[in-house]
Order: structure tokens, then C-alpha cells, then sequence
């Protein structure tokens, strides 16, 4: 993978056999600047299985390899929730997969432990504080920093800890979050360097004093101990695809709760190393994409070139409870968002067994009729060879369009209220916007402190534009409601919670763990 990509020899440090890790030298390095165009591929509002999205991106990185072009897919690493809760891994599926799998989908080169375990120092830190005399006068009943774990536990969303103490703190409640969601996850995901991801953990916001004034990671002596603990963790893994593409895997940041892409690291390694870099972002163009635009694109100065759109018959049809005429709308309100932020869109109709070819001509013929080009997917059966004709079409598509005039939907300039209307109408369809008191408390905090310039991350339902998951295709007239506000000040934005949204999932009735399992022989089944 290294020799294809050119990739020096000093900038790949080997974790064994089937994987490395890159480097940061390699961004000072003159000789490699920045040569390649980022493609962003997200998808309409899918359904609980998902719509091969991780999929498609892989494939079109492979489709773009089989017609000579030199490129690499930058994708998250799957986090543990899904893969034992209902949805699985996300490293891909068939013949377009990120290998090894099942170690992706797993442990891989213990990024995800070192996250948590910074995110969780410092959570003991604080509390350490609190048992020695408390010298910054935190208020204990407002400290907003979280533990976390790579789990969906539901349990575990609201607790009560120093049960066993007196000192100031005992018994306070606190809580977890899933490690998708930590801003320890979104700090490595968004940091440009080292010195950056310093500067980022320094500036982290856990609490309040009893006077009102915030205090940060800094305050706390934490920065050292949780770069020692990310040193590795920061930098990017080398892996490959099924038939041999390379592939970038690093952080992952859940979609529909936090900014939803592979680091910015790694997209700019690709960008350094290949003609074209297929970034996934996660769900639907409302969710990864917007916060792709808005957040990561604002943050990185990374710009892509094209979007790719991936849909499926399946996914139209539920979006139309059970017909596709009806779920069009949906698809529609997806080209627009795009189209939108002055991105080329192009539609990759992800074919699924089954789906008959006038209801993949429905499809195509839509998208041709509201301004986007498509082609057929079928990456999962055929690998490479079945995205050729995608992957000739988004050649095409950014030949056409080499310089798109790609914007954000907001200035950062623009208050956080402002933010949250422009989001909630421009690209969810709302009609109005109501705040709890609690949200709009926080939310004038934040402007206080000097944070009104930080874009906004809304924590959504991902089955829906709306905050309400049953409502489906593209609906008009509602309300979308924000009940809370969070601070990343490190991460760089603020956390929107709407409807019922939380950020510590929990497992279903039936989870996916009573079907995974090792043999003999040490090989892990079903992952």
C-alpha cells in the first residue's frame, strides 16, 4: 500500500502484519503538497440496516483504481456500539471491504482505548480536585465533562459517583457518553497537528465556579498526560480494500451527534498522496454532510470537489412507507442540501438483490430530472469492477466542474440562535425553531464567553430530516426542538441537542453480540 501511494519509507511505522501507521512528518514534507480532490460521499435518510453507504465509498475508491486513477478512501473507524448493538461493522461488506475486518471493526491499533482513556483522565481529575480541597471553587452541580466507553449502555447515561465520599462533589450526578460521541474523539478527528491537538485539549471546558467563570483542561495540569496518552492514537492507520486499494482509517465520530468523518489528518494525507480521496461522512446529507460543510470544511480548509449521494430503492420506498413515488421527496430534499452548498452532486443507486431494474430506472431518471448525474452501484457483488461505471462518472462530473464555488450554509459570524434557524430550516425543512429555557441559558453562556463565533454540531435523529424518526420523506410545517446546548470548546463547536437525541445509545432487545463469537482455531466469526 505504501509503495502505491509513493509513501516514503520514514513516514510508515508498521503495527503488524496487515497495518501501519503514518507519520505526521509527512505534512511538513515540501515535496508532497496538497494535489488531490476530495470527494464526500453521504446518503439519503436511511433505514435501521443502513444503505451501504461505507460501501459504495470503498467501492468507488476501487472503481476509481480500475480506470488508472491513483486513489485512497478515508473512512472511521467502526465504533464498538454498533457493531454489538443492531447495526454491525462498518468497514464494509462483499467485495468491498476494508481489511482486515474484523480487527477494524474491533480493537484495530487501540485508537478508540486511547481516546476513551484520555477523556477519562481527566474525568478522574476533576474529581481528584473536588476530594483535595476543590482551589478552583468548581460548582460540583455544574460540571459538564463525561466519562465515556465504546458501548451502548443505557445505564450508564445518568449516575451518581463518590458515593463513598464527604469532600465537596459526593454523591453528584454525572454521566457517560458512547466514545463516537466524547469531544476527546472530535478533538482527534478535527486537530491539524500536534501542537494544535495541544492546543485544543487546553481550551476543553468541564465545569463552571460557583462565580460563574469557566474552567478548562489547562486549569486542571491535564494537557501532558492526555498527549502522552493520544501520541499514538493521533496518528493515521494504513490499511487496504478488499483488492488491494489503499485505505486511511482513523477516529470516528458518530454522524447524527458529532461531526461524522475520518480525521482531518488523514484526508489531508490523502490529499498529498493520491489523485482523488473518497472521504465517507456519516448518514444522510443532512447529518455528515452539513457538518462536513459546516464545521470540518470551515475548521480544515479542506474543500471537496464533488458529493456523492448514495441511495437505494429500499430506502425510497420506506422513506414512502412502502412506495417509492411517495418517498421521492426525500431524495429530492437531498440533492437540494447539497446542491445547496454548491457541491456537484452525483446519485450512486446502490443495487441490493432483488431491486428491479424499472424501479433503479425511477431512481436514475429523477435524479437526471432535478440536476444531478447517476450510475448504478454494485460494489458489494462485484467489488472494483461494479463502480467502474460510478467512478467514471465522478471523473467526469469534477472534470466538468473544476472549480465549484463551495460555501457553508452560515457565517460564523452569525449568532448561535441564528445558526440553529439557518440549519433547521435551510437544510431539515423546518418551519420554526423552539429552545428550552435550559438550551437558551446555555446558549447565551457560551456567547458570553466568547464562543458565539463556533459553528454548531445538532445532535438529530438520523431516520428523519425532522427531530421526530417516524416522520418520514420530506416534511413541511414543523418544529424542530432544541431541549439542550453543550460547549466543545476544544472540539471547536457547540452540540445542539434536539427532540429525545442521546449521546449514550443503548442495545436492543436482541443484539448482535449473541451472534459473535471466536473458533477454535482464533478466527472471529460475524463480526
Amino acid at each position: 500500500m505504501a509503495r502505491k501511494l509513493e509513501l516514503p519509507d520514514q513516514y510508515l511505522e508498521q503495527i503488524g502484519p496487515h497495518g501501519a501507521k503514518v507519520k505526521l512528518e509527512l505534512l511538513a514534507d515540501s515535496f508532497l503538497h496538497r494535489r488531490g480532490k476530495l470527494i464526500l460521499v453521504t446518503a439519503t435518510t436511511p433505514t435501521m440496516s443502513g444503505e451501504g453507504k461505507t460501501v459504495t465509498a470503498i467501492g468507488l475508491a476501487q472503481g476509481l483504481a480500475q480506470i488508472e486513477k491513483k486513489a485512497v478512501v478515508t473512512s472511521r473507524q467502526p465504533s464498538l456500539g454498533p457493531v454489538f448493538g443492531m447495526k454491525g461493522g462498518a468497514s464494509g461488506g462483499g467485495l468491498s471491504q476494508i481489511e482486515p475486518s474484523e480487527k477494524i471493526n474491533l480493537h484495530f491499533h487501540g485508537d478508540f482505548h486511547a481516546i476513551a482513556s484520555a477523556q477519562n483522565l481527566l474525568a478522574a481529575l476533576i474529581d481528584a480536585h473536588l476530594f483535595h480541597g476543590n482551589d478552583l471553587n468548581l460548582d460540583p452541580d455544574r460540571i459538564s465533562w463525561s466519562r465515556t466507553m465504546d458501548m451502548n449502555d443505557r445505564a450508564l447515561r445518568q449516575v451518581s459517583i463518590a458515593l463513598d465520599s464527604k469532600k465537596d462533589g459526593a454523591g453528584r450526578r454525572s454521566g457517560f457518553v458512547i466514545t463516537a460521541a466524547s469531544e476527546i474523539m472530535a478533538i482527534v478527528a478535527l486537530a491539524t497537528d500536534r501542537r494544535n491537538l495541544r492546543k485544543r485539549l487546553e481550551s476543553v471546558v468541564i465545569g463552571i465556579t460557583r462565580d460563574g467563570r469557566p474552567i478548562r483542561g489547562r486549569d486542571l495540569e491535564a494537557t501532558g498526560g492526555m498527549m502522552a496518552l493520544l501520541a499514538d492514537a493521533i496518528l493515521p492507520n494504513l490499511v487496504q480494500t478488499t483488492d488491494g486499494t489503499p485505505a486511511l482509517v482513523h477516529t470516528g465520530p458518530f454522524g447524527n451527534i458529532a461531526p461524522g468523518t475520518s480525521s482531518v489528518l488523514c484526508q489531508e494525507m490523502g490529499l498529498r498522496l493520491a489523485d482523488y480521496v473518497v472521504n465517507e461522512v456519516g448518514f444522510g446529507s443532512d447529518l455528515g454532510a452539513e457538518k462536513y460543510f459546516d464545521i470540518v470544511m470551515q475548521q480544515s480548509g479542506i474543500t471537496p470537489a464533488a458529493a456523492v449521494l448514495v441511495t437505494t430503492v429500499q430506502g425510497i420506498r420506506n422513506q414512502g412507507e412502502g412506495r417509492i413515488d411517495r418517498g421521492l421527496p426525500n431524495l429530492c430534499k437531498h440533492i437540494e442540501i447539497l446542491k445547496g452548498f454548491g457541491v456537484p452532486v452525483i446519485a450512486a443507486l446502490n443495487r441490493f438483490p432483488g431491486d428491479a431494474d424499472a424501479d433503479l430506472k425511477q431512481l436514475a431518471d429523477f435524479c437526471s430530472q432535478h440536476g444531478a448525474a447517476s450510475a448504478i452501484s454494485e460494489a458489494f457483488t462485484k467489488g472494483g469492477s461494479g463502480a467502474k461505471e460510478l467512478a467514471e462518472c465522478v471523473v467526469e462530473t469534477i472534470a466538468a466542474n473544476p472549480l465549484p464555488r463551495v460555501q457553508p450554509i452560515y457565517s460564523l459570524d452569525e449568532s448561535l440562535t441564528e445558526k440553529i434557524r439557518r440549519v433547521a430550516q435551510k437544510i431539515y425543512g423546518a418551519a420554526d425553531v423552539t429552545i428550552s429555557d435550559q438550551a437558551r441559558i446555555k446558549l447565551d453562556q457560551f456567547t458570553q464567553w466568547g464562543c458565539a463565533h463556533l459553528p454548531i454540531c445538532v445532535a438529530k435523529t438520523q431516520y428523519s430530516f425532522s427531530d421526530d424518526p417516524k416522520l418520514l420523506g420530506a416534511p413541511t410545517g414543523w418544529t424542530l426542538h432544541v431541549t439542550d446546548a453543550l460547549l466543545s470548546a476544544g472540539a471547536g463547536f457547540v452540540v445542539v441537542v434536539t427532540g429525545n437525541m442521546m449521546l449514550m445509545p443503548g442495545l436492543p432487545k436482541v443484539s448482535r453480540a449473541a451472534s459473535i463469537d471466536v473458533d477454535d482455531a482464533g478466527r472471529i466469526l460475524n463480526v
